[in-house]
């Protein structure tokens, strides 16, 4: 297998690892690329970001992350994972100050059988107005070709359903999936026949093995049998030359990343105030060595833009920044981030 290490570890790759904590159709369909892409280092608009990612050396699977930012945020995890090839089993603990939270979250995953159970429980919340807020629990079968499982409440009121339960098929290139997700609070009698219940999803991928980040990935989504989802994504990998030999590594000298994405509701009933009746957005993100990436996306209301830069001799630091202009308000806004590793 080649691992192709990207600028900074943070924050993509950290979720691609903790994706067993979660139900897998939330991942499948290239939504673990495009969520990256769409996503990470155009956080930090408005202040600076400072993270510190801090592993042991006598004992690697364990690591402490923290992040403050002038916000007045502030949040650190501490995370301890059984290997360091597949580290799918995991415990992790996330103290933020923001919000007063603590919260436990912990995945066991077996490849050899493809089964796993995973589990979220937040302590010390001052306001659990939600039968989730006391904490979710799930069980997971995954192979190539096939992913279901559900997830349901252990501290469960009276009369509340499974929280969660989906079902994702492989045919090839093909993907199809369903999954129930009753909506938070509803009464209905029977929710199982509600169709505001139900998402499904079809996508058609190219260039990857792993349907959760294929090299060209097409993708349509309804939501809630209320709106729709067409989504692309492209990897295109320009030039490579191999690193260090030993760990398999290669090094991309130059790779470009594209995606779009375009909702479109289609109940009749008119859209909240601050809803749109169509959502479009486009990004691009471009690798031109190990050192620099950049990136940025364009939508409807807002753009932004983001750079992130790797020290080539101090490898351990990561700098970035963001900026973003709001095309409906006139205004903008930027930020910077920080991000120590490993030091």
């Amino acid at each position: 297998m080649d691992l192709v290490p990207p600028v900074s570890d943070y924050p993509s790759p950290t979720a691609a690892r903790a994706r067993m904590s979660v139900p897998g159709y939330d991942v499948m369909f290239g939504k673990l690329s495009r969520r990256g892409l769409f996503d990470d280092y155009f956080m930090q608009r408005g202040g600076i970001d400072t993270r510190f990612v801090l592993k042991a050396k006598e004992d690697p699977r364990l690591q402490l992350a923290a992040t403050i930012s002038t916000s007045g945020d502030m949040e650190a995890q501490f995370r301890w994972h059984r290997d360091l090839d597949i580290p799918h089993t995991f415990v992790d603990l996330t103290a933020s100050a923001s919000e007063p939270m603590l919260r436990l979250r912990s995945c066991a995953y077996y490849p050899k059988y493809g089964i796993g159970a995973f589990g979220t429980f937040p302590f010390l919340m001052t306001n659990r107005v939600r039968s989730e807020d006391y904490g979710v629990m799930g069980l997971r079968y995954g192979s190539k070709n096939l992913s279901i499982g559900a997830s349901f409440l252990p501290f469960a009121l009276s009369g509340e359903v499974p929280y969660s339960a989906w079902l994702v098929g492989r045919r090839g290139s093909l993907s199809a999936g369903v999954q129930y997700k009753p909506l938070s609070g509803s009464k209905h009698p029977v929710p199982f026949t509600d169709p505001m219940n139900w998402n499904c999803a079809i996508s058609y991928g190219m260039g990857s093995d792993s349907p959760l980040s294929p090299s060209l990935n097409f993708a349509l989504e309804l939501v809630r049998n209320t709106q729709l989802v067409a989504s692309f994504y492209r990897n295109h990998v320009v030039g490579c030359t191999e690193g260090n030999t030993e760990y398999d590594f290669i090094s991309l000298t130059n790779s470009i990343d594209l995606g779009l994405e375009l909702a479109k509701r289609l109940d009749r009933d008119k859209p909240p105030e601050n809803a749109n009746d169509l959502s479009f957005q486009i990004a691009a993100c471009w690798k031109p060595n190990e050192h620099v990436l950049v990136k940025g996306k364009a939508g409807l209301s807002k753009s932004s833009f983001a750079m992130v830069l790797n020290h080539p001799i101090m490898t351990f630091l990561t700098f970035n920044v963001a900026v973003e202009r709001d095309h409906k308000q006139g205004t903008g806004s930027y930020g910077f981030g920080f991000c120590f590793k490993d030091i």
